[in-house]
């Protein structure tokens, strides 16, 4: 039976850290104390110095040779079981890889570091931060690591469908990325070039960022095409200008919809991926700015089966007229690229390098028969993904913060090693206040946002649902399963029932991945899980 010193033994822990998140919420949102550029650079110190120092800070402490086996055999198989049925879902019954990524992280994924420790710390007592550090570590290392492949699988796909349609794609058989190509998460234009064999089959394809200057003057849109081995059709690459006029053009019937990003009129704060990234910051964006085809975004649209050349006046510049030409075939050997569109003081991108198949003007009757997507050999793929998996991680100051702390701990507690005072509290000073910082930055966050349910209501009930009753349901059974009784179990189930995690709503937003539902998330979940986890508490003390 929960008592009333129990009771308040929760809310000591948690009120504070509430507290943080309602100062910074009201400091924004109603008194105006921070502008959205400052935001920024408190999310920025958050994301590079408190939370990867206050995970080296909870990791270094935790000793790795006493690990509860089974509790982390029970969280592990909990996540797998889900990942199976999702998987199984999205194969057998066409649920697609986009839903399991997202369900995955809403289901699997709790804010373990943030609210856990200090939660279920003052819960169940001390034993619990050292099962809690365990479970960090294990989705620092593993199961981030996991969803980021997911994540860049399905940035590959896209890329690979958009740019080598039909079997085009079957003969790849190496591809090539620059250095400065961190990810294929389209948040910087990409473009392609590929080289062909002797047969005529593309054998090896280079990715690189575009390299379209924006300063360049020019009167108009200019389209420059480039040989193009890739079905006929050029690619281009356009970058977001910084204020579009709503306008609608589409051409034909059945159209293929591109959307532009509106400009932001301020600057992004938590919410995007720079928050937990080495990314430039700040820079322009917010929550909104994802692509979306409403009444308010300017769309470009034409028929992908018309086969027809375009010529229209541009809707967003005055006397501008852009133009879609076919191309010129290439010679064996060649590269092709992308066509490189010049604006007046801007370069304007679309988010993902999108292939248009254009025949020649000539032969534009009848529609061309659709053909099945093939894709590239399975070791391809793989190398491709592995490859911008590392060189994302490697910017990623968590990463370090948990490898050299799990490094640390195993090294000091083997050897019985001390760590040097002078370093010791060098990093305590910025640990203790990682926690009342994240909590900052995160009500920092909740009032950049312009709607606390972004998702609707129904998406948002369902998410709810799922962080907050399928995840300890299948949390309890695979507990249950491997031997787990009594105040461990009661813990497990708790910490399941965490809000949602912030990190998968970072990789959702980097990559245009229902991030309104992870959004919701994050925000609604921090606002109803404090009363759900006191009535898992009160209701298993029973």
């Amino acid at each position: 039976m929960i008592s009333g010193n129990d009771f308040y033994k929760v809310m000591c822990a948690m009120v504070p850290l509430y507290f943080a998140m309602l100062v910074a919420y009201s400091s924004v949102k109603w008194w105006k104390i921070f502008s959205p550029e400052q935001c920024s650079g408190i999310n920025r110190f958050v994301a590079v110095f408190a939370v990867p120092v206050l995970s080296f800070h909870f990791i270094s402490q935790n000793n790795p040779y006493q690990m509860d086996t089974k509790f982390i055999l029970a969280d592990t198989l909990s996540k797998v079981v889900v990942l199976v049925l999702l998987s199984v879902w999205a194969i057998f019954f066409n649920g697609g890889l986009d839903w399991l990524i997202t369900l995955f992280s809403v289901a699997t994924l709790p804010n373990t570091l943030v609210m856990g420790i200090p939660l279920l710390k003052a819960m169940y007592g001390d034993f619990t931060q050292s099962l809690m550090v365990q479970v960090v570590v294990l989705q620092c290392i593993i199961w981030y690591t996991l969803l980021l492949f997911l994540f860049e699988y399905r940035a590959a796909t896209l890329l690979i469908k958009t740019q080598f349609p039909g079997a085009t794609a079957a003969s790849i058989s190496k591809f090539e990325l620059d250095n400065d190509v961190i990810s294929l998460d389209g948040r910087d234009p990409l473009r392609t070039e590929s080289e062909l064999d002797a047969n005529g089959r593309t054998i090896r394809v280079r990715i690189r960022r575009s390299t379209s200057s924006a300063t360049d003057v020019s009167p108009s849109i200019g389209i420059t095409p480039r040989a193009s081995n890739l079905s006929n059709a050029e690619i281009f690459s356009v970058n977001t200008p910084a204020q579009l006029i709503p306008h609608d053009v589409a051409f034909g019937h059945n159209d293929l919809a591109l959307g532009y990003r509106s400009g932001s009129p301020r600057l992004s704060g938590y919410v995007s991926s720079d928050a937990y990234s080495l990314q430039p910051s700040p820079r322009a964006s917010n929550f909104n700015e994802l692509e979306t085809t409403t009444g308010s975004t300017p769309v470009w649209s034409r028929s992908p089966v018309a086969g027809r050349v375009f010529r229209q006046t541009s809707p967003t510049f005055s006397g501008v007229t852009m133009m879609w030409e076919s191309p010129v075939l290439c010679a064996q050997g060649d590269r092709q690229g992308f066509k490189d569109v010049m604006v007046t003081g801007k370069e304007i991108s679309f988010r993902d390098s999108t292939k248009i198949q254009m025949p020649e003007e000539a032969d534009t009757k009848g529609a061309a028969p659709t053909t099945t997507q093939e894709m590239p050999h399975a070791f391809v793929m793989m190398r491709l993904i592995l490859v911008v998996v590392g060189r994302k991680l490697s910017r990623n100051p968590n990463t370090y913060s948990s490898v050299l702390g799990l490094l640390w701990s195993l090294i000091s507690f083997k050897w019985n090693v001390g760590m040097p005072s002078l370093v010791k509290y060098s990093i305590k000073i910025i640990s203790d206040a990682g926690l009342g910082m994240a909590m900052f930055s995160l009500g920092l966050f909740m009032a950049l946002q312009p709607r606390i349910i972004a998702c609707g209501t129904k998406r948002a009930t369902m998410g709810m649902a799922i962080r907050f009753l399928c995840g300890p349901i299948i949390m309890s059974a695979t507990s249950v399963a491997v031997g787990l009784r009594g105040v461990k179990l009661h813990f497990a189930l708790v910490q399941a029932a965490l809000p949602q995690g912030i990190v998968p709503f970072v990789f959702a937003r980097e990559y245009g991945l229902h991030p309104d539902i992870l959004s919701t998330g994050v925000i609604f979940g921090m606002l109803v899980s404090l009363p759900v986890t006191l009535l898992y508490y009160i209701f298993l003390g029973l």
